[in-house]
């Protein structure tokens, strides 16, 4: 059967001490055997002898299904990841004219995508001379980010990002 390269867990044949101390598939520990006769039982048992502890002297050794517990372990990190919360990133765009009603509704998304336990990237794209006046947007960051703060946090200061202005406001909890 070949192996994952990653896995550095001797089996069997590739165990290269010459006395192991041997626990079997209970836990119970059938004491230091010479490397042979713990293959042996190992055969005669049909399980794998799996070095689960090489610093040791002797090294441990343990009976069990070698593939059976690389599938349980595939598993778990299976469950691991799918337990794992995955942050999510919303972003809204506006102008530096952008009208009263307008900022509302985005200010009404920030609270929905907040809810949901999302962060949100609040982006202002300037064009042409509306550059010369970078105070203007930030000013409205601040308004949006001071009519939200009941719920979120800002989490990156409004920055002037080569056309636009960035702030990140992340769910204050």
């Amino acid at each position: 059967m070949p192996r994952p390269t990653a896995d550095l867990t001797r089996i069997n044949s590739e165990i290269r001490a010459p006395r192991v101390r041997v626990i079997d598939k209970t836990g119970e520990q059938l004491g230091i055997l010479a490397i042979r006769e713990a293959l042996a039982i190992a055969s005669q048992k049909q399980l794998d002898l799996v070095e689960v502890a090489p610093n040791a002297d002797p090294p441990v050794c343990r009976l069990m299904d070698y593939g059976k517990y690389l599938y349980d372990k595939q598993k778990r990190e299976r469950e691991a990841r799918k337990a794992q919360k995955q942050i999510e990133v919303k972003e809204l765009r506006l102008r530096p004219k952008t009208d009263e009603h307008d900022i509302q509704v985005i200010v009404k998304k920030i609270r929905k995508f907040t809810e949901e336990g999302a962060k949100t990237r609040v982006r202002i794209r300037f064009r042409g001379r509306e550059m010369q006046h970078p105070d203007v947007g930030r000013d409205l960051l601040e308004r949006v980010a001071k009519d939200v703060a009941d719920v979120t946090v800002v989490e990156s200061m409004p920055l002037l990002d080569g056309s636009s202005m960035v702030m990140v406001l992340a769910p204050s909890s």
